[in-house]
């Protein structure tokens, strides 16, 4: 189970560390029912993970990803999702913030501070289980952890450790609103606008580098 642990670590970094879902949950904590969307968002965010890492679990398992016949169709469904992991990077490159224009936010940013508890956990749903960068992370976590050859009980120990540490992100935030809230403020719009900033070039280095690293582990599987 180490092994898989040591493959799946790398998505899990990434997931955590996608600026998008901590921008979410940041403004949300200014939203008057910070309190409770903060922490209703994570519990979507972690069903999210959690769904769509049993679901590949679950068909991996149908195909027996961990038995050497099928070795050749995982190196493939390697390559595919680094590839898939490239055009994400090359997209976000290229719609990048030139020079001294501002970031634009998306709409749905513009009104989180006005959700209530059901609807963040909609929008963490959202975010870690359709947001196709989110999707691409788990789905190769899960297919690592798959091919590993677990039982259910590993696998399902292995698919945990990936979603507490892809959560670290999106929860952090939320640990300090809850234990610092007043000083907590001016933190978090600092981080916020630092994000915004940089959400480009943090996703793209992210999706860069495990694009590169799955398409070479697929090559020489």
């Amino acid at each position: 189970m180490n092994d898989a642990i040591g493959q799946i670590l790398v998505f899990a970094v990434a997931a955590s560390l996608s600026p998008i879902p901590i921008i979410g949950v940041v403004l949300m904590l200014a939203g008057p029912r910070g309190a409770s969307t903060g922490p209703a968002f994570l519990v979507g965010w972690v069903a999210g993970l959690t769904l769509v890492g049993a679901v590949v679990l679950l068909v991996s398992g149908g195909a027996d990803l961990g038995s050497s016949s099928s070795s050749d169709g995982v190196s493939w469904v390697r390559v595919g999702i680094g590839a898939l992991m490239l055009v994400f990077a090359l997209r976000q490159w290229r719609g990048r913030p030139r020079g001294d224009a501002e970031p634009e936010m998306p709409a749905w940013m513009k009104r989180t501070d006005a959700f209530g508890p059901l609807q963040a956990v909609g929008l963490g749903l959202l975010l870690s289980a359709v947001n196709p960068k989110n999707l691409l992370l788990t789905a190769g976590a899960a297919v690592a952890i798959a091919q590993a050859g677990l039982s259910t009980a590993d696998q399902a120990v292995a698919l945990a450790v990936f979603v507490v540490v892809a959560t670290i992100g999106p929860a952090a935030p939320v640990v300090v609103h809850a234990v610092a809230r007043e000083r907590a403020e001016q933190w978090l719009t600092d981080l916020k606008a630092w994000l915004m900033r940089s959400n480009a070039a943090v996703m793209t280095v992210i999706l860069l580098l495990i694009g590169v690293k799955l398409i070479g582990d697929g090559i020489s599987g």
